[in-house]
């Protein structure tokens, strides 16, 4: 999704041709996209020359037509109204597992087979076959992989980051980001409790939570989200909503927090003050909080930089790497954001960068703006990540001359 204004037609007027047309056809993506998934794997495997027994054949056959039928099914009573939890877990594992099939059915099926037309390697038959057997071992290994980087404790990202406006008072002030914890239909109350120790080790002296705290209402999920009342910091813990609050009872969410703790930062600011110099922490709500119908949640900068003076530092705490637009005219000098999962499902990161202006990392917008964006804590929907580790992460702010990390990209 973009995050512009709708305009729509006045009464009477016509639509232009080329904008019903695409409409027309992002209605049938959700019908086009899971048939696709599972018919590109299920013609490669078992019908691209391979000359299975029959037996074979047929029973592949219904294995991918279940698939088909159950995934939507799943994931309508696990998302849907019903909000069940086991049907979730189903229907997000065959998302996950139609998607690396899909992937390497694509991958191998292609430039596998004209490898191996190249190599001179057997007739059409065995071609076909190995081909088969090197996208089914491919999968699995992934999909094991990516179960168990899904699941454990992150790693710890540490670096080193310039703000040239930072004061010497608060040169190695240490931020500790997490985000997109997503808890959910897989119980993870002791995952949860794990990461929020390995974010105490840190000693960090703020502590970001950048939204996407879960999937789910705030007493649905309460029993996951309980361990971030044990996060410690030395001056702050501040949290701003994700997209996936406004699924699910925002305000909910916002007390919950505010009951553990947490200060939420919904378009106000505090002060970091250390040796004479100041840091103004901002944050927003998300860019979808508008449109959500919530009375009082929308993103508004000017609102959570009222008061604060303009000479001061700004650390931005906004859950979608593309508010960074507005963070940039602004003269934000670093933005924290989550929401991308570094794309979670390798090569799902194409779709991503579609939509937001970066995917991971510490990126440069404009001359002093600098944008950070996590690959996330947890994950959304399938329990696999593959490619893209998550990530608990410890910037530490550096005034001029002081810094010893790498140097950020620049957005194009």
């Amino acid at each position: 999704m973009t995050d512009t204004s709708e305009t729509r037609p006045t009464d009477g007027a016509a639509e232009p041709p080329e904008a019903g047309g695409l409409r027309r056809l992002m209605r049938y993506i959700p019908l086009i996209a899971p048939v696709l998934l599972w018919a590109v794997p299920c013609w490669v495997l078992l019908y691209g020359g391979q000359h299975w027994p029959f037996p074979v054949t047929l029973a592949g056959t219904v294995v991918f037509a279940v698939g088909l039928i159950t995934m939507p099914l799943a994931m309508m009573r696990g998302h849907g109204r019903r909000q069940q939890d086991g049907a979730a877990i189903v229907g997000d594992s065959l998302l996950g597992s139609s998607w690396v099939l899909f992937t390497w059915s694509v991958l191998l099926g292609v430039l596998l087979r004209l490898a191996l037309v190249v190599a001179g390697v057997g007739d059409g038959q065995d071609r076909a076959r190995i081909v088969t057997w090197a996208v089914l071992g491919v999968a699995a290994v992934l999909l094991v992989w990516g179960y168990v980087e899904a699941r454990r404790v992150p790693r710890v990202r540490r670096l080193d980051v310039e703000l040239p406006r930072l004061g010497a008072g608060l040169d190695g002030t240490r931020v500790a980001l997490i985000t997109d914890t997503h808890y959910g239909p897989l119980d993870r109350a002791r995952w949860s409790a794990r990461v929020c120790e390995t974010v105490n080790t840190l000693e960090a002296d703020l502590v970001c939570h950048t939204g996407d705290i879960a999937d789910g209402t705030a007493e649905r999920r309460r029993a996951q989200a309980a361990p971030l009342g044990t996060v410690q910091a030395t001056r702050a813990r501040v949290y701003v909503t994700g997209n996936h609050e406004y699924y699910s009872e925002a305000q909910g969410w916002v007390d919950l927090m505010d009951e553990l703790g947490w200060e939420p930062l919904r378009n106000r600011h505090l002060l970091l003050e250390s040796g004479g110099d100041t840091l103004v922490v901002a944050g927003v709500d998300d860019v979808t909080a508008e449109s959500s119908g919530l009375a009082g949640h929308r993103a508004h900068l000017a609102g959570a930089l009222d008061g604060a003076d303009p000479g001061h530092p700004v650390l931005l705490l906004a859950h979608q790497p593309k508010f960074i637009d507005r963070a940039a005219a602004a003269g934000i000098d670093l933005q924290l954001s989550g929401h991308t999962h570094g794309g979670q499902i390798w090569p799902f990161h194409h779709l991503v960068r579609i939509d937001q202006p970066a995917l991971a990392g510490l990126s440069r917008h404009g001359d002093r703006t600098l944008l950070y964006t996590s690959r996330g804590t947890g994950f959304w929907g399938p329990p696999f990540r593959v490619f893209a580790p998550s990530e608990i992460t410890l910037l530490v702010l550096r005034s001029p001359g002081r810094r010893s990390g790498p140097e950020p990209t620049t957005a194009s």
